[in-house]
């Protein structure tokens, strides 16, 4: 809804907004610099070129892919990311390696431990819980993850009175 209002705001005609990416109707000139500071100024990010577009869509497909694993999928990443953007998993990694710096599975990897943290941080879970609804094949293979990912083992974490979470988009 703040997207919409913030480009409608901006003189713009919107047709659809989902999870990183707005659809609208092209005018006679768009004023880029103007959609950039009314997006920016409620803390989102205007991504205009095709790669950069892939990028975030692969983002957005990686988040809802972990929703898929919580709710019982066991469809693997690529088939997932094939499916979901329509294009070749093998393409699709060489430009997120490319863009990011990182392979998508290792992406994929920060963004499950995330979001262990966070389902730690709520105490309804067991580990053994969490690591079946995260996809992972045991208890052993998720603590040994975690503790590469962030230094500490899921006890140290749990000890720690403030803990270290990240915010989606900054990984």
């Amino acid at each position: 809804m703040v997207v919409k209002e913030r480009l409608r705001r901006a003189g713009l005609q919107v047709v659809h907004v989902e999870l990183g990416y707005a659809e609208i109707v092209q005018p006679a000139r768009l004023d880029t610099a103007r959609i950039r500071k009314a997006l920016e100024a409620v803390g989102f990010e205007y991504i205009q070129g095709k790669d950069e577009i892939t990028l975030e869509k692969i983002r957005t497909a990686l988040l809802d892919y972990i929703h898929q694993l919580e709710n019982g999928s066991n469809e693997t990443l690529s088939i997932y990311l094939s499916q979901s953007l329509g294009i070749n998993y093998t393409c699709l990694s060489r430009l997120f390696s490319k863009a990011k710096h990182i392979s998508i599975q290792k992406y994929l990897v920060l963004q499950k431990i995330e979001r262990v943290k966070e389902l730690l941080e709520y105490g309804e879970l067991t580990l053994s819980q969490i690591a079946a609804r995260l996809g992972y094949s045991s208890v052993h293979y998720l603590s040994t993850q975690f503790k590469s990912v962030t230094g500490k083992s899921v006890s140290e974490y749990k000890a720690l009175q403030k803990p270290n979470r990240k915010f989606l988009d900054q990984l």
